[in-house]
């Protein structure tokens, strides 16, 4: 039986929720305080991951966690005067990917990676994406040879455990497969499963020209306004008050300001990051993450973009230039990049859990209130599949994969 459905959130994951329901007869309005594809899902890597088969854990080798916590890399930061509130959530992270539990979550999380492309595929092909992807993958490059066999070794296992695909290349084979190369460095890793997308954004608000097509609404909203209403729930919008029979969060890094209102606690935090992009110079075949440095280097319409790592910090505190200006240099000394188009990086949010597995599906204690948020780095990668999953799960469908590792109760909400 269709139903009214109000999307709140119209980045990937929103986006995708509201193509998946309206393909299943609803009528639904995506709502946002800005157009789809212009806050977190516009200033990631671009990657639609299928070779990300394990989520990013906590690492517990007391060199990398000194190194992190004297600030002697790039590819994470911290704001000290963050971390008294970080603790707890950063504590049920460190047990989460401990022995005991990592491999279970791995496990879901792997499950749900697996339906990335075939979920993407028909919304590129239905939205008139195709000029927006590259299906060739995209390369760890290392400076040094340790790492590089230290990420071989893993690279083997994922083969092993999941039938991730990957070809070792050594110094001379990535010299010739990628002239822009400045250094002769150690060797590389390519991953061929992954698509790139040469525009983040740009590919979210194709599918929500899609979704318009489907008989969707896309309206501005001040999601904070949301309340029960009746037997369902309201929202304020441009045009006025808009009335549905559910409500789907779908907000990101800004879930948490809604829901805490509600009764919700969940133990939620971001990971910032920041970009800038470089014309010029010469461009990468493919996306490239340096290894050693922890940055990746992807061309992108606008130019080369340079993303950085992880910043632990308050989702909306100042800019701190040190990681961004880090990734910089780093990446100056594998590519020519003469001029930065951006004055200013561009900075944003990853939504985590500290389970490392999404929140997908309904909120413990209000009808017709639904979660999907939660993704981290993966939010680009998983929109379609997690979208059609909640739709699945509002319809009364069989579910894509099982929702119990993803769902909001894990938390006791």
């Amino acid at each position: 039986m269709s139903a009214t459905v109000l999307v709140l959130g119209a980045g990937m994951v929103g986006t995708c929720t509201a193509i998946h329901l309206a393909m299943r007869g609803h009528s639904v309005v995506l709502a946002d305080r800005r157009a789809p594809g212009e806050e977190t899902s516009y200033g990631n890597a671009g990657l639609i991951q299928q070779e990300a088969v394990e989520p990013y854990a906590f690492p517990r080798e007391a060199a990398k966690l000194l190194r992190v916590a004297f600030k002697r890399g790039i590819d994470v930061n911290y704001h000290a005067a963050a971390l008294p509130g970080l603790a707890g959530p950063l504590a049920r992270y460190w047990q989460a990917s401990g022995p005991a539990h990592y491999p279970a979550i791995a496990q879901a999380y792997a499950r749900f990676i697996a339906q990335a492309i075939p979920e993407h595929a028909p919304l590129i092909a239905a939205a008139g994406a195709d000029d927006l992807v590259q299906r060739t993958g995209y390369r760890w490059v290392f400076r040094e040879q340790a790492t590089m066999d230290e990420a071989l070794a893993r690279a083997e296992r994922l083969h092993r455990d999941y039938g991730v695909q990957h070809l070792a290349m050594d110094a001379g084979a990535l010299a010739a497969a990628e002239p822009a190369l400045k250094l002769r460095l150690a060797g590389a890793i390519h991953w061929p499963q992954p698509w790139a997308v040469a525009d983040p954004g740009a590919l979210v608000a194709r599918y929500a020209a899609h979704f318009a097509r489907l008989g969707g609404r896309i309206v501005q909203a001040d999601a904070t306004t949301l309340r029960a209403q009746g037997s369902g729930w309201a929202v304020q919008t441009s045009d006025g008050q808009l009335d549905a029979e559910h409500a789907v969060v779908a907000l990101g890094p800004w879930a948490d300001t809604l829901l805490r209102p509600l009764g919700y606690r969940l133990p939620l935090f971001v990971k910032r990051g920041y970009h800038r992009h470089y014309q010029g110079g010469p461009v990468p075949t493919m996306p490239w993450l340096d290894a050693d440095r922890g940055l990746v280097v992807a061309p992108m319409q606008r130019g080369v973009r340079v993303t950085t790592g992880a910043e632990f910090a308050p989702r909306d505190a100042a800019a701190t230039p040190r990681q961004m200006a880090g990734a910089e240099a780093a990446a100056r000394e594998l590519l020519d990049l003469p001029q930065p188009v951006e004055a200013e990086p561009w900075r944003g949010a990853r939504p985590c859990t500290p389970d490392m597995l999404p929140v997908v599906g309904p909120a413990p204690r209000h009808r017709g209130l639904w979660f999907n948020f939660g993704h981290a780095h993966q939010g680009f990668t998983l929109g379609p599949a997690s979208g059609r999953l909640l739709a699945e799960l509002i319809a009364g469908e069989a579910p894509l994969v099982d929702p119990a590792p993803y769902a909001p109760a894990r938390f006791d909400a």
